[in-house]
């Protein structure tokens, strides 16, 4: 029996004169999945590349910045980074990072963009060729621009290069949704978290953002873009 496969392109746009080169890395979820392209690779400014996920695969893919490696693939990113190497070979990303993730034919293609472990870059996806909702998911807005100071990353020049999300900058349960907050009915949006959902109102903000971020589709091709 033959099983056709899911195609995820992954773009990075920035216009003239900004144009910078971004890293991408992804990781898996689940046993005896395939791990695609060793996890990471450069994608110049406008630069795409078209990655295809078998069916049943799960994973993440985002997007690293400020990244500097030698011929062997050796180096670090100042976002993003996944153990210092440039193929991630299934590691994560450390946060805080944008992340678009997927669970593919099971049966429907689940997807979203998830900033619950912070922000550093914007991202969004967009299906294509599938039926059902198949909704886009639009991230643009530049949250390191308004990130709130106590959750702010600042780069080597003192410029904010990510922002974290409030469970990673103070670890407490009613941010994290964890302890007695491990529910939907206790763990409520935070001023914090609030600041994400406005600026990308069909991104995860906060673990129990179900409701308005979580999205399917059947059949589909993916574009993923870093703009």
């Amino acid at each position: 029996m033959v099983q056709a496969e899911a195609k995820v392109w992954l773009g990075a746009v920035r216009p003239v004169p900004d144009a910078v080169a971004v890293v991408l890395g992804w990781t898996l979820s689940g046993s005896g999945t395939p791990l695609l392209k060793n996890g990471g690779f450069q994608l110049g400014p406008a630069e795409s590349t078209t990655i295809d996920a078998p069916k049943g695969w799960s994973g993440r893919f985002w997007a690293r910045s400020g990244c500097t490696f030698d011929q062997s693939g050796k180096g670090n990113c100042t976002t993003g980074d996944c153990g210092n190497v440039l193929q991630c070979n299934g590691a994560g990303g450390t946060p805080p990072v944008s992340l678009a993730e997927f669970t593919l034919d099971s049966p429907q293609d689940f997807y979203d963009v998830s900033l619950v472990d912070g922000y550093n870059m914007p991202i969004s996806i967009v299906p294509s060729g599938g039926s059902g909702n198949c909704s886009e998911v639009i991230c643009v807005s530049d949250l390191n621009k308004e990130c709130p100071q106590d959750l702010a990353v600042a780069g080597g020049n003192g410029v904010t290069v990510a922002c974290k999300s409030a469970c990673l900058a103070f670890n407490e349960p009613q941010y994290c949704c964890s302890g007695e907050y491990n529910n939907p009915q206790v763990c409520k949006p935070s001023n914090y978290s609030q600041v994400f959902k406005k600026a990308c109102p069909t991104s995860y903000s906060y673990p129990y953002d179900d409701a308005t971020s979580t999205f399917t589709c059947t059949g589909a091709n993916y574009l993923i873009t870093f703009c």
